[in-house]
């Protein structure tokens, strides 16, 4: 779900993203998007995303793309190079427009993947490359990488041995990731 702040105020968007993502009695979104504008005029914009359980996330790329097909599409902006600040930063966001001058796509500028990270993995070097991780009594080894949000990848050669859900769960809140993980 997208909301544009300039347009609709969310006072309080942690319990507007768990109440709307419902799937029985909201939308069943996977969260809330909030887009708004940084100082005045047409200087950039800003993207807070609350997910499904009303924690705030760092950063998307799809929903920073969709963000800048919105405010091209919608006429918010004429720039096909825009910068949107989210929690990681600064992103720069380049449109691709068709004939019709409507957006086709957007390339997000999510800069250099970080793969070693002091301040969100707990081991010496700061690096949990080809590490293994125990959560939830099964032991997983896999990378870490952030792209301006934690995530710790696992390869497989066999997904339908893998129960996603509760792997994802386990690992998604294991203590080494303070600020959760994808």
């Amino acid at each position: 779900m997208y909301v544009d702040t300039s347009i609709y105020r969310i006072s309080n968007p942690q319990a507007v993203a768990k109440a709307w993502s419902r799937p029985h009695t909201g939308i069943g979104s996977d969260g809330l998007v909030l887009i708004g504008r940084s100082g005045t005029g047409d200087t950039g914009f800003t993207m807070r995303i609350f997910n499904a359980d009303g924690s705030e996330a760092l950063m998307c790329g799809n929903a920073a793309r969709c963000i800048g097909k919105y405010l091209y599409d919608k006429g918010i902006t004429r720039k096909k190079e825009i910068r949107l600040h989210t929690l990681s930063g600064m992103k720069t966001l380049r449109l691709h427009t068709r004939k019709d001058d409507t957006v086709d796509s957007v390339t997000v500028d999510m800069l250099e993947p970080a793969l070693s990270d002091k301040t969100k993995v707990g081991n010496e070097e700061g690096r949990l490359t080809e590490a293994a991780i125990e959560a939830d009594g099964r032991k997983y080894t896999g990378t870490f990488v952030s792209m301006g949000n934690p995530h710790f990848v696992v390869f497989t050669d066999n997904i339908s041995s893998c129960d996603i859900a509760r792997s994802g769960a386990a690992l998604e809140r294991h203590p080494i990731f303070p600020e959760r993980c994808n």
